[in-house]
């Protein structure tokens, strides 16, 4: 919950003034015609010399004046407040604003109209109208908001408009106070199938990084109150001159590395059933799904941006692992389209056995699923290099011309100055890829089971999905 700050109705808000000059700039249509019909019957009743028609005319013109005074010299304490729930939800999906307006002054307020700021792709502006509020009264109101479009939306500042029981005068006052609603990409629950050469999550394999310390190893560390009797290494007790305890076993996690293309020029098209909103909708499918499974998981564009940062680059397990993974999402809620022409940087960060780094080999110290737009065939070459023998790699690949729907003849892929698609395959999946062209209107868990069923180096084939652990 984010408070704002408490403005009154006469206060001075970041927007809106609180001055005399402002306060009369606060004249409705209403309030104006009554200033000028009061100056006109004035003039008039100078110049015909009707006394009746001049009292006429100071009436209309004083009472807009004693609306604006009355207006500017009312000082209620009014707090705001907003509490968005949840504050991270799936395009497509519906937040829930709950505001509450609190009167911490000893009178009461007339009457108000509430409104709060919201981009337009978060739906209609929402207005509400509050009668009378007791002294310390309180009132609750509430709004939905919805994104087909991913990325991050602020909401507020929330504003408070006060008028004079005859609508002379309107007055808007303005809390500090703003929310941010972070819509990610929509997600889908994926089964479980295990790729030809990798390991499950927990449990045995040749290839694996620890989630704490590392494995049971034998070096021991001093005796911590609470500590089992049968751990004490009486060798090192001995020779250490206090009690020592061998460590106790950590559980193991594979490593996966989750690679996005992000090159502008990879992908045709925007909006939500675009090819690249498609990519990142996966890459977000696929994090979700490997963490579940108790992956090690990192994300990694093709600028070699790595996320989260920490720890080696791969999430660490525990309420860590939790927080890295809501800051790739957050990563891939505003993601967008990279400058950059190559995959040298991505393919650099793959292939770097942490020096300098901490990355590891993803191709050759754990799983490496990628997502990759148009490639030429030297992005192509560079692709293969990121795979290593004995790590699983999956590549799904999307052709521009398929998704915008060009005409895919031989012809017009050159003329793009792009192999043909199975040209592009054939050179994965020789490098060791399990390749697979990801065409519009295909579910991804269709494809993600058909990599599962596919033999290494290969798009398909007959093989048998097992799960994962």
């Amino acid at each position: 919950m984010s408070a704002g700050a408490p403005h009154g109705a006469g206060g001075r808000g970041p927007e809106g003034g609180g001055g005399l000059r402002a306060s009369l700039s606060g004249l409705t249509t209403r309030g104006r015609s009554f200033l000028a019909a009061g100056i006109a019957a004035g003039l008039c009743a100078y110049v015909l010399g009707q006394s009746e028609l001049l009292r006429v005319g100071l009436l209309l013109a004083v009472l807009p004046l004693l609306c604006v005074l009355a207006l500017h010299r009312t000082r209620h304490r009014v707090s705001g407040t907003r509490r968005l729930t949840p504050m991270r939800v799936p395009a497509g999906s519906e937040a829930r604003v709950q505001l509450r307006l609190d009167n911490t002054s000893r009178m009461p307020t007339g009457l108000l109209m509430l409104q709060d700021r919201v981009p337009y792709v978060l739906g209609p502006r929402p207005r509400f109208v509050l009668d009378r509020v007791e002294p310390g009264g309180r009132r609750e109101v509430s709004y939905r908001v919805r994104s087909d479009l991913r990325g991050r939306y602020p909401l507020g500042p929330l504003q408070l408009r006060l008028t004079d029981p005859f609508g002379l005068v309107e007055l808007t006052r303005s809390f500090s106070a703003y929310d941010t609603l972070t819509v990610i990409p929509r997600t889908e629950a994926l089964p479980l199938v295990r790729f030809t050469g990798e390991s499950s999550g927990y449990g045995d394999g040749s290839r694996r990084s620890l989630a704490l310390a590392g494995e049971d190893d034998v070096i021991p560390r001093g005796y911590r109150r609470g500590d089992d009797l049968r751990r004490v290494h009486w060798r090192s007790t001995a020779r250490y001159g206090e009690l020592m305890v061998r460590r106790e076993e950590q559980p193991q996690r594979s490593r996966a590395t989750v690679l996005l293309d992000t090159r502008r020029l990879a992908y045709e098209g925007a909006g939500p059933d675009s090819a690249f909103e498609w990519a990142v909708s996966a890459a977000a499918s696929t994090l979700v799904h490997l963490l579940e499974q108790g992956f090690s998981v990192r994300l990694l564009t093709d600028t070699g941006d790595c996320v989260p940062r920490e720890g080696g680059g791969f999430t660490s397990g525990g309420q860590e692992s939790a927080e890295a993974a809501g800051l790739m999402m957050d990563t891939l809620a505003v993601v967008g389209h990279s400058d950059g022409a190559g995959l040298s940087r991505a393919c650099d960060a793959v292939r770097s056995n942490g020096a300098g780094s901490g990355f590891g080999g993803a191709g050759g110290d754990g799983l490496l699923i990628a997502f990759f737009g148009d490639l030429d065939t030297v992005q192509t070459g560079l692709a293969a290099k990121m795979c290593r023998r004995g790590g699983g790699a999956v590549a799904f690949v999307l052709d521009s011309a398929d998704w915008s729907g060009r005409p895919q003849g031989l012809a017009s892929v050159m003329a793009q100055g792009l192999p043909p698609l199975e040209e592009r395959l054939a050179g994965l999946r020789d490098a060791g890829w399990t390749a697979l062209a990801a065409p519009p209107g295909m579910p991804f868990g269709e494809l993600w089971r058909q990599a599962g069923n596919a033999p290494i180096g290969t798009a398909g084939g007959s093989g048998s999905a097992g799960g994962w652990g």
